[in-house]
């Protein structure tokens, strides 16, 4: 059965924040690893791991660093290096934060990458969602293929120019350079001629809007998506009555 957008969206977005309320790095990495799983079902595994590894690894190496070796609160030392301390209690607080940015970041990915956008934008125009946030939101879900689509016509027309690459960390970092200098000028280029389409179409004129494409919105998932946001509310609710105790005391 194909998930309804709405139902997806609200799957992702309740799943991030009970991880988060949670806090417990069990619930993110089973929450992750459900999250892989179901990329590679619809096909968009390795490009959920690819995007997932540009954001995770360098901010679980700052979590790494930050926490494992310079944790003022830790106390059972595994080794020392000057002002550098390695603490059971660090490594455990880096562990949970990274679990639970994977999490929520795999979460969020697997949905960016296999919903519809056409299909989200009449979702949120059947339940008179303004336009400016499911224009944003469409953006920001087209913004990455757009621009490695982009990027890649770039390297290949260069290429095709005469640029040569070399293995060298120095040629690299000059042809991302010459790459980086079109692609902006272009993406200027394409937001100009959007906002030219977007008023011709009336996208700020006041009044109800339709759509051609007609989405069925099965029981289940409605009741699924009420559920969902009920969790989610109970979640947060519940992690700030126990938190609030420990904050007054401190």
């Amino acid at each position: 059965m194909r998930l309804h957008p709405l139902t997806a969206l609200t799957a992702a977005g309740c799943a991030a924040v009970i991880t988060t309320a949670a806090g417990s790095w069990p619930l993110s990495l089973a929450v992750a690893l459900a999250a892989v799983l179901f990329a590679f079902r619809a096909g968009a595994g390795p490009r959920v791991l690819a995007a997932a590894g540009v954001i995770l690894v360098p901010l679980c190496l700052s979590l790494l660093v930050l926490h494992g070796l310079f944790f003022p609160e830790g106390h059972t030392v595994l080794a020392q290096w000057g002002p550098a301390r390695v603490t059971a209690e660090g490594l455990g607080l880096a562990l949970e934060l990274a679990s639970r940015t994977a999490a929520s970041v795999l979460v969020l990915l697997l949905f960016s990458f296999t919903v519809s956008v056409p299909d989200l934008l009449a979702a949120l125009a059947a339940r008179r969602i303004p336009p400016q946030f499911s224009f944003v939101l469409a953006s920001t879900l087209t913004l990455v293929p757009a621009m490695a689509g982009r990027l890649e016509r770039i390297r290949q027309a260069q290429e095709a120019r005469g640029l040569v690459v070399r293995r060298g960390l120095l040629s690299r970092l000059a042809a991302a350079r010459l790459q980086a200098v079109p692609l902006v000028l272009g993406l200027i280029e394409d937001a100009g001629v959007r906002a030219q389409a977007l008023d011709a179409r009336g996208f700020g004129a006041p009044g109800p809007r339709t759509s051609y494409r007609q989405l069925q919105g099965p029981p289940g998932q409605r009741i699924f998506r009420a559920a969902a946001l009920l969790l989610a509310a109970a979640a947060v609710v519940l992690r700030l009555v126990t938190a609030w105790p420990a904050a007054v005391t401190a």
